[in-house]
């Protein structure tokens, strides 16, 4: 049985009505900025988030829990008509149409907590970053990044300590080895590497700081 949390100003049966005969343990939080708190205290295996009536409060909802770091698997309930209208993958793990039928609310969840298993713990999200440090895959917004092997493993340091500043000489130090000759100029080529592959709308998740390094940072937090 799952410990899922449900974000609505409806209840359970208003929202999935075919939820209540699969047995699971709904507990209900209203849809505000602050339900963030109270999910984090109940350690849920799956946040489920009712989009179904105002996509872009729940959308901003799921948002809100993503940057706060919940662990728990992320489900949006939308409305087939919404599924094209706001960027869905940037925050949800799975999506469940309003009206989904018991079985294919079961999959679902189903499926959340085999992928959940293994890869929670190796999933460092930032923003609408997401990146597997087991599958060294690296998701922005929905596009998969080609990454070499020091652009990922920069990039996976700097987004596993957001706000933390790190100096040029420091970042040598931890992704290159004590042991590489190179000079800071080699962080620099990269930065600016994984900027131009971040693209124009996301390269900020890559902050320099004058005169200090870089650090890692949602700009929209």
């Amino acid at each position: 049985m799952a410990r899922i949390v449900l974000l609505s100003d409806r209840s359970v049966a208003e929202v999935l009505p075919a939820a209540a005969t699969l047995g699971h343990d709904v507990k209900t939080e209203p849809l505000t900025p602050a339900a963030g708190t109270h999910v984090h205290e109940m350690a849920p295996d799956v946040v489920l988030v009712d989009a179904s009536i105002e996509p872009d409060r729940g959308l901003a909802a799921a948002r809100t829990l993503r940057r706060g770091g919940v662990a728990a698997s992320l489900a949006l309930i939308v409305r087939e008509s919404d599924l094209d209208r706001l960027p869905w993958i940037d925050v949800a793990d799975e999506i469940l149409l309003d009206g989904a039928t018991a079985p294919e609310i079961r999959l679902r969840l189903d499926l959340l907590a085999r992928r959940g298993a293994g890869s929670a713990e190796a999933t460092v999200r930032l923003g609408p970053l997401s990146l597997n440090t087991e599958s060294y895959r690296v998701v922005v917004s929905g596009k998969p990044l080609d990454l070499t092997f020091k652009e990922f493993e920069l990039l996976r340091f700097l987004v596993q300590r957001p706000g933390r500043v790190f100096t040029r000489s420091s970042l040598l130090r931890e992704v290159w080895g004590y042991d590489y000759y190179g000079g800071t100029r080699t962080v620099d080529v990269h930065v600016r590497r994984l900027r131009a592959k971040l693209g124009p709308e996301h390269e900020t998740l890559i902050q320099t700081v004058r005169g200090v390094g870089y650090l890692a940072a949602d700009p929209d937090a």
